[in-house]
């Protein structure tokens, strides 16, 4: 199942879930998970569709959520308007097999840590927050209990 032990990010900056679902439950899945931690879906690509569309190309069903919370957003871009540059956090849903979904979530401090707004002790209780919540939106997946 996982490729990641519970609830930690792996070197590059992500949560990782796998699920016994096919991708598109899994996007309704994925997108409830987030709504318990306070997110909602901004944005929804679904690269499978706009690759067929703009480049005549087959790929398989491969989903880009932009997850925002809006009290986290707000603080944020309080603290530094330039953070919106790495907003909103985004979560991908890709089908491995039929019937088989992973899911990766960024991690927000991750995401702070690669900016120059690291030192900001407000956005860092903010990202800390963040990664608290989609931490537990990984584990919920994981759990398959989302």
């Amino acid at each position: 199942m996982p490729s990641k032990s519970a609830g930690e990010a792996n070197a590059v900056g992500w949560f990782e879930a796998e699920l016994d679902r096919p991708q598109l439950e899994a996007v309704e899945v994925v997108t409830q998970a987030l709504k318990a931690e306070g997110f909602g879906v901004l944005t929804r690509i679904d690269l499978h569709d706009a690759f067929k569309e703009k480049l005549d190309v087959e790929f398989r069903p491969y989903t880009i959520l932009g997850a925002c919370n809006p009290q986290l957003a707000h603080a944020a871009l309080t603290e530094s308007p330039e953070i919106g540059l790495s907003l909103p956090c985004n979560v991908t849903v890709e089908e491995l097999d039929e019937g088989r979904t992973r899911v990766r979530i960024v991690d927000p401090k991750a995401i702070l840590a690669s900016t120059e707004t690291q030192g900001s002790d407000g956005l860092a209780r903010v990202a800390a927050d963040a990664q608290a919540r989609l931490r537990r939106v990984a584990a919920a997946l994981r759990d398959d209990r989302a």
